[in-house]
Parts: structure tokens; C-alpha cells; sequence
């Protein structure tokens, strides 16, 4: 209603109040007159703040139904990290992709004039000092870029771009850091500069994806490789992950994105017992009215109710964060992610030691 309107926006101001300024990630407010066990006219009004974990380089202001999440939800996807270098021979930009985020942007310009179309000697020295001053304006950009792209131990790989044979020409001549050289891959475009970075990213998304991919494939493909040795210390299964996971052991959790599970937990109304199950969507129909029909194990009263229940991808992820345990998201889109989905059940990972 317009007056639970005006109260949340009343609430929020007063919240706001608290702050003398948002911080370096911004603040984020939600104010909202929420129903209450009551339905229609039992809301009250809840407001909550979050400093955001990364900056949201956006100012929004909406009045909804529901509260607008999506750019939180972005925040915790999972953001790949790319450099991007776009060059001809007038202007150069330098760029850090994060997500969907572009995370640092650095401009050149060459100052190097066109070719000189004069004939003689005159020309020909011409053309040479272009061609020193080019190396000379290579190199900056380099330097700029490795110190930039070296920040990111992370980053899965460099698209090296722009309108002409230049981008050629400068990986060639092998100017980035040769730790980059196997990370680098080429892409046409019509702009260079701060332009050429934003078409760059829109021109790569299939070869970003593909290289998604081509990790993921690898990562199952050394599982298959270290599940077949003597002392392996690959694990597959829900019973074994688990156990390696409390345990300390588990280093690194390969999960199938789709899998098809849910964990929902129970407790006895009468003496508090609780009960974890895990069913796929189609068992959790069949088989969880006759669980809840069945007596306490513990008791034996017939008041058993679900207090959980939660998809079993957001369930191991979780419990990842709390034992420090790397996560790679697998999808089964791919052959190699669909024989983890089939085989292995889509859950299976690596125990500490293993070289990757």
C-alpha cells in the first residue's frame, strides 16, 4: 500500500542516518513491510543493510513487490579473471575483467605519426625513427600490462586485440611476460582504445566459455588419471567427501552444477531428533510423505516435520567455505562433466597432496 511505501522509505532514510558516508564498495539498503505469519495486513516493516563485498557501480532506487537481489547475486557468481589488451598503432588500453565487471582500465596513445609517403633518403630514415619510437610505445604498453595482468595470479588467460596486424606483430615480438605467453589468444576488432575493450570482451564470449570448458574437462580427466593409481588420493561419492571434508582432508571439491539433489532435514516434534535425507526431485515426491508418516527412531511418536531443505549443490558449497575446501563447478554439458554426473554422482574431489 502507499502508506507501507512511505514507511519504507521513511525506515531507510533513518538508517541511512547511521552513516556518515558509504564506503569504498558502496552500502546497500532494503526496506520493506514484510507479511508476517498473518498474510495481507500482518506486515511489518523490515530494513536491512549490507556493505557489499565489492563495489556495485550502480545507484538504483526501486520500489517493488519483492527486493531486487540480482546485483548481489552477481557478486557471487563465480568471476573468472581476464586481462585484456587492445592495440594499433595509435592508442593502446590495458583491462582486468572480473565477472562481468570490468575491475582496472588503463588508456595509451602512441604519439607516433602515420607512415611517411615521401620518397628518397629523407623517408627512409623517417620510417625508421617511426619504427624506434613504435618499439619504444610496445614497450610502455607492456610494461604497463605486465605489471597489471601479474597482479592477478589467477587470471585463465589474456585476449590480446584490436583492428589491425599490430596485436600480431606485439605477441609476436614476445613483449608480454612469458609466463602470459600460453594464456594469450587473438581477437579481431574495429576499435582500439577503451572502446576496443568493451567489443573485445563482447567478440570473446565463446572463447571465454570455451576455455571454462577446456579447465573443467581437465580437471575430470585428472581425476579419472588419479583415481586409477595405487594410493590415490582422488575420492568420489557423497559418504566419502563428506567424511574427507570433516576430516581435514578434502582439498579440492569437484561438483556437478545440475546435479538433481536436494538435502532436507527433519526433527521430531516430541523430542527434538533431528534426520538428514538426501533424494533427487523425483524421490523426494515418492518417498518423503511416507519418511514423515513413519514413527520417530528415537521415540517412536509420529511427529515428524521438515525444518530444512536445500538444494545439495548449495549444501556442499557451504559446508566448502566453512573447511576451506576450493570449489570447481562442473558442468555436464560437456562429455567429461556428464560421466562425473553418470558415474561418480557428480560429487568427487581431491585430497590434500595431490600435484596438480
Amino acid at each position: 500500500t502507499r502508506k507501507n511505501v512511505r514507511d519504507a522509505i521513511e525506515s531507510a532514510i533513518q538508517r541511512l542516518k547511521l552513516f556518515d558516508r558509504a564506503g569504498p564498495t558502496g552500502l546497500i539498503i532494503f526496506s520493506g513491510a514484510i507479511p508476517q505469519n498473518g498474510g495481507p495486513g500482518s506486515e511489518k516493516i523490515e530494513v536491512y543493510h549490507i556493505v557489499p563485498p565489492e563495489p556495485i557501480n550502480i545507484l538504483l532506487y526501486r520500489c517493488d513487490s519483492r527486493f531486487y537481489l540480482e546485483p548481489l547475486k552477481d557478486l557471487l557468481r563465480e568471476k573468472d579473471v581476464y586481462g585484456i589488451l587492445v592495440i594499433d598503432n595509435e592508442k593502446a588500453a590495458v583491462a582486468v575483467v572480473k565477472g562481468r565487471r570490468i575491475a582496472e582500465l588503463k588508456t595509451f596513445t602512441s604519439g607516433v605519426p602515420g607512415k611517411h609517403r615521401a620518397g628518397g633518403q629523407s623517408a627512409r630514415r623517417f620510417e625508421r625513427l617511426r619504427e624506434m619510437n613504435l618499439n619504444e610505445y610496445y614497450k610502455r604498453v607492456a610494461e604497463h600490462a605486465n605489471q597489471i595482468f601479474l597482479k592477478y595470479p589467477e587470471i585463465k588467460g589474456v585476449i590480446v586485440a584490436g583492428p589491425g596486424p599490430t596485436k600480431e606483430i606485439f605477441v609476436d615480438k614476445g613483449y608480454l611476460h612469458y609466463t602470459l605467453k600460453d594464456k594469450i589468444h587473438l581477437v579481431d576488432t574495429s576499435y582500439s582504445g577503451e572502446e576496443g575493450v568493451r567489443e573485445a570482451i563482447k567478440r570473446s564470449g565463446d572463447l571465454l566459455r570455451d576455455l571454462r570448458m577446456v579447465k573443467e574437462q581437465n580437471l575430470v580427466r585428472r581425476f579419472l588419471s588419479e583415481i586409477s593409481k595405487d594410493n590415490s588420493l582422488a575420492v568420489y561419492g557423497e559418504r566419502e567427501i563428506v567424511r574427507a571434508m570433516k576430516s581435514g582432508l578434502l582439498d579440492t571439491l569437484l561438483l556437478v552444477e545440475d546435479l538433481d539433489k536436494v538435502l532436507v532435514k527433519l526433527r521430531c516434534g516430541n523430542c527434538g531428533a533431528e534426520y538428514t535425507h538426501i533424494f533427487s526431485e523425483k524421490e523426494k515426491i515418492t518417498q518423503l510423505p511416507q519418511i514423515l508418516s513413519r514413527p520417530c527412531d528415537k521415540c517412536g511418536s509420529k511427529s515428524l516435520e521438515v525444518v530444512e531443505e536445500k538444494s545439495l549443490v548449495d549444501h556442499y558449497i557451504e559446508e566448502a567455505e566453512k573447511h576451506g575446501v576450493k570449489v570447481e563447478l562442473i558442468s555436464s554439458q560437456h562429455e567429461e562433466g556428464d560421466m562425473l554426473k553418470r558415474a561418480f554422482g557428480g560429487v568427487a574431489g581431491f585430497l590434500k597432496g595431490y600435484r596438480r
